[in-house]
């Protein structure tokens, strides 16, 4: 499949940019096919928006026609020469498609490159079946086929092109049929190439760009090229490369001569030939002679080397460099070499060597010289000692400290600068020799290396490196607890992370629990530390923690823990005034976690349904009251939640006896609904409860009054024969106990009007999830 992205050949047009010539693609790849058939035409852009259409033009039987489709493709039907080209980018190249009405046609492609693949297909019409196809070049018979296949000339060249013809014979009656003759032309991948060189006429010493210049079509443009280039006789000067340019640094002149560059594919292989070039390399006389010396400026160090250094502005190849004294005559030296530029030294010089010197230089073209220069012997300041000092045994942030810097030997003045990791901090000037100093108040950032410099303008000498640490006392920690949740809970291990922000390493932490030592961690590179502790309740308290690295010990701030304990299982006692429970006795439910941080919520449950809870905001137990009737009868549970997961208590199981033998009688009371209210109550065992006045007067009482009964015996009252009870239905709560309408003689109130409240829940209670509590025998607690 093509790179058709690829294909974008831009050309300036007016100052911009054009927009890429379109390329036409066909499917079925056939140029000539059968009328009734359908070719469909794919325009080929570099880029089409939304909105923008394409623009076919039909060319046929000297008829121009126009259509415009919104997409990029055209289904065509009819013979004609096809083009297509957006708004703004110009024509493509044609497309010439024949819808032909014979019985026999050869087929093949719009274009074929050398190198493709050329394939011919001889198609007969509608369903028939060729039984054998010929194929003939130039008149020639070149392929006999008994099942009427493809013709397939591998990597087409140039040589193929010319005309082709199938004769093709039918199955149903062996009669011959030929198609019309097709002219079909491969094209050239790539032309030969051209060598361009710039400039075309170098000088020695300059460099040169080689250049092979070849195009693809736009069709193959996403074929790889790859190129080298040669000399005289073969000499290859690059091996191959994707890159079409060679540039030859410097060139010379036996580096004249011809030169030609080689295009070439991959696979297939086609490579092409330039035609050759010929490159003169044409010299420059010498010119700008200049004697310099090493070290600048004519100024000899005792005892040291002194290079003469003789160069030329201009001139080419090889040069005859000489150097002359010219108050002695003496010729010190000669050098020949293809540079511009040559070098005398002379090992130690003395006080004998200040004179004046010159230099000469010919490549042939003529002699020239340079001005003279003269020399004199000084004595350089040698290399420096640098020494650092401080108040004390090491650098402390605060500290004034001097640099001082001293060279032996050297010509005064020499002056002093001072350097921190390169950076320039100041200079002193030292008029008659010696050293100088500078001084310093260090800071975190002077850590880092020191060097000091000694001149005396015979070239600045530098020290030794001298390494300074400037070391930062540890600022005041910050103590961070973190635990796994929001708060800390027994069982959690929790890290203690303590940071000293500032100060240089190493640093040692240490971690407190109410100023005992719990333990120490090391940060040799500084930072931060940590220490895990594995909680437990003894654990609540003050931590803190401090940062040392030898220069005073910094500790954090305070940090109080409470440590969290969840709620144990609880304990769940019921308590009734006898050794049973019988209807009308009120029962204590008692329930308590023996361990737990407050505030602690305890639920209470009959049968899984809630009958209450209570806050205990200390810890402890809490206790619920209820007012026995036969519908108590079942399992009882209760829970503690301190907000760290409910626990359950095991359940209890009541079992609630028949009644109690007794002559009741009942003397009702009018009063009205008032919270309960016990008056002279002996002892349980002797006390009868009955009921009467139920939900006299609304819906929140249940019980309006309840007597003890004083006639009978207490054989009766203990035998719970007495006690008759009636039941009734209150819409909002279900069965109640109701009293028979006894005479009230010889009875005393007990307690008047319960209330709904005291044994149902608020609807935020009855919304809770009861746990559901294990029952193991099911006794009573």
């Amino acid at each position: 499949m093509l790179l058709w992205a690829s294909l974008l050949v831009l050309a300036p047009v007016s100052g911009q940019l054009a927009a890429p010539k379109p390329v036409i693609s066909l499917h079925p790849p056939w140029t000539v096919v059968f009328r009734g058939e359908t070719v469909t035409l794919t325009c080929h852009v570099s880029h089409l928006r939304a909105a923008e259409y394409i623009t076919w033009h039909l060319s046929y039987l000297g008829k121009d026609l126009l259509h415009k489709t919104p997409g990029n493709t055209l289904k065509v039907r009819d013979s004609g020469r096809f083009r297509c080209q957006t708004k703004d980018s110009p024509p493509s190249d044609s497309v010439m498609l024949i819808f032909s009405s014979d019985w026999l046609i050869l087929q093949a492609p719009h274009t074929v490159f050398e190198g493709d693949t050329l394939v011919l297909r001889c198609q007969v019409k509608g369903r028939q079946k060729l039984i054998t196809a010929k194929y003939s070049w130039n008149g020639k018979v070149i392929s006999v086929s008994n099942q009427g296949q493809d013709l397939l000339i591998p990597q087409a060249s140039l040589n193929n092109s010319g005309h082709y013809q199938c004769i093709g014979f039918l199955e149903r009656d062996h009669y011959v049929y030929k198609s019309s003759t097709r002219i079909i032309k491969i094209q050239e991948l790539f032309p030969y190439p051209k060598l361009r060189v710039t400039p075309s006429q170098p000088t020695e010493g300059s460099s040169v760009n080689l250049s092979c210049q070849t195009q693809l079509p736009l069709e193959r443009s996403d074929t790889l090229l790859y190129f080298t280039f040669f000399r005289d006789r073969g000499v290859m000067l690059s091996d191959w490369s994707r890159s079409p340019e060679l540039q030859i640094t410097t060139i010379w002149r036996e580096d004249s001569g011809s030169y030609w560059c080689t295009a070439a594919t991959a696979i297939p292989s086609i490579q092409k030939h330039s035609p050759p070039l010929q490159v003169h390399v044409q010299g420059v006389p010498v010119s700008g002679v200049l004697l310099e010396t090493q070290p600048q400026g004519g100024q000899a160090l005792a005892g040291e080397p002194l290079v003469l250094v003789c160069s030329v502005a201009e001139g080419t190849g090889d040069i005859a460099f000489s150097w002359h004294r010219e108050d002695t005559g003496e010729h010190l030296g000669r050098k020949q070499q293809r540079s511009q530029r040559a070098e005398l030294e002379i090992p130690a010089v003395g006080e004998s060597h200040m004179g004046r010197y010159y230099c000469t230089a010919d490549n042939g073209h003529g002699l020239a010289c340079s001005g003279a220069l003269n020399i004199t012997v000084t004595v350089p300041a040698s290399r420096p000692v640098l020494t650092l000092r401080v108040p004390g045994t090491q650098a402390v942030v605060g500290d004034v400290m001097e640099l001082h810097c001293e060279a032996y030997k050297g010509s005064p003045p020499i002056l002093y600068r001072f350097y921190h990791d390169d950076v320039f901090l100041g200079s002193s000037s030292a008029a008659s020799g010696g050293r100088a100093s500078f001084n310093l108040s260090l800071t975190p950032e002077h850590s880092g290396s020191y060097a000091c410099e000694a001149d005396n303008g015979l070239g600045a000498q530098r020290s030794d490196t001298a390494s300074l640490r400037v070391t930062v006392p540890a600022s005041r920690p910050v103590l961070t607890l973190r635990v796994p949740g929001t708060q800390a809970v027994v069982g959690d291990v929790m890290e203690l992370h303590c940071e000293a922000h500032r100060g240089s390493p190493p640093i040692l932490y240490r971690f407190y629990y109410d100023d005992v030592f719990l333990g120490s961690s090391s940060a040799p590179s500084g930072g931060r530390a940590s220490f895990n502790l594995s909680l437990t309740p003894e654990h609540s308290g003050s931590y803190a923690c401090e940062a040392d690295n030898g220069l005073g010990a910094q500790r954090s701030e305070v940090v109080p823990l409470n440590v969290t304990v969840p709620a144990s299982r609880p304990i769940l006692t019921l308590r009734a005034p006898g050794a049973q429970a019988f209807p009308g006795d009120v029962m204590e439910l008692h329930c308590e976690a023996h361990r737990g941080s407050p505030p602690i919520l305890y639920r209470f449950y009959h049968d899984n349904v809630i009958l209450g809870s209570s806050s205990v905001p200390s810890g402890g137990g809490a206790s619920f009251n209820l007012s026995l009737t036969a519908e108590h009868t079942g399992n009882y549970s209760c829970e503690a939640d301190n907000g760290l997961g409910a626990q359950c208590s095991e359940a209890v199981t009541l079992s609630i006896s028949g009644g109690r033998t007794s002559d009741p009688s009942r003397n009702p009371s009018n009063s009205d609904p008032q919270d309960p209210t016990y008056y002279n109550v002996p002892g349980w065992i002797e006390l009868q409860p009955v009921y009467s006045n139920v939900n006299p007067k609304g819906g929140d009482v249940v019980y309006s009054e309840v007597r003890r009964i004083q006639e009978g015996n207490k054989q009766a009252v203990a035998s719970d024969s007495a006690l008759r009870l009636l039941w009734t239905y209150l819409p909002s709560h279900g069965p109640i106990a109701s009293p028979q309408p006894y005479s009230a003689q010889g009875s005393s109130v007990i307690y008047s009007q319960v209330k709904v409240q005291s044994f149902l829940t608020s609807t935020a209670e009855s919304a809770h999830t009861p746990c559901t509590p294990s029952n193991p025998g099911g006794q009573r607690h």
